[in-house]
């Protein structure tokens, strides 16, 4: 499934997708992924061997559009609204312990550059390069990988099948080297985690088991 890779240190950036609680055990009424906690030591490892650490979270409203209710379950389909597509329980609403960073990564202003998305109520984005579904807006990611001469991004965080799927095909498709930490995320469904993973395989994304398969020169 994985390849070992050499990586220059100058040239790669790594990204923190969504590493949230909102996405973690820590937040069980939001939603919770299994394992969500356990990705920050290979985050962290990720970082070593990069020159720059992006990071992204969703901040948002819970009175968004696309919040669930007993009419409109969780993933049940959503119409009317371009840059929402589905139904999602309240989460990472700013000021509370879901928007929070996972326990063990830096604080956000240490970070290069960092990316809240899915602020206005009725936008839910998923990838962190695009405030929109359509991918027009940019959220200055690619802008500012490019301006610092950057070539390959190292990609974790939560989850799997959604917002770092999402990441990932976005930076390839900006024609990034893209690789993928396995062990850096967490899927919310083994099936869909599995059809992501598939997805981000053949868009070119490299797969690793762990940041041990990369080396940094």
């Amino acid at each position: 499934m994985s390849a070992k890779v050499t990586v220059d240190r100058a040239r790669t950036a790594s990204f923190d997708v969504d590493a949230q609680n909102t996405f973690t055990p820590v937040c069980p009424d939001e939603l919770p992924v299994a394992g969500g906690t356990e990705i920050v030591p290979e985050l962290n490892a990720m970082a070593r061997l990069a020159s720059l650490r992006l990071g992204s979270k969703d901040a948002h409203s819970p009175k968004a559009v696309w919040v669930a209710d007993a009419d409109n379950p969780p993933l049940s389909p959503l119409t009317g609204h371009a840059n929402a597509d589905i139904r999602w329980p309240v989460h990472a609403v700013p000021g509370t312990k879901g928007f929070e960073l996972i326990d063990g990564l830096p604080p956000v202003e240490s970070y290069d550059f960092f990316v809240w998305k899915g602020v206005e109520p009725h936008m839910h984005p998923y990838g962190a390069c695009y405030h929109d579904l359509a991918n027009r807006m940019s959220t200055g990611v690619i802008e500012f990988l490019r301006d610092r001469g950057i070539d390959t991004v190292l990609v974790g965080g939560l989850a799997t099948d959604y917002c770092v799927k999402n990441t990932a095909l976005q930076l390839r498709e900006a024609g990034f080297r893209v690789v993928l930490n396995l062990a850096a995320c967490r899927g919310v469904a083994p099936d869909t985690t599995a059809q992501a993973i598939e997805a981000m395989r053949a868009a070119g994304v490299i797969l690793v088991e762990s940041a041990a398969e990369i080396h940094s020169k």
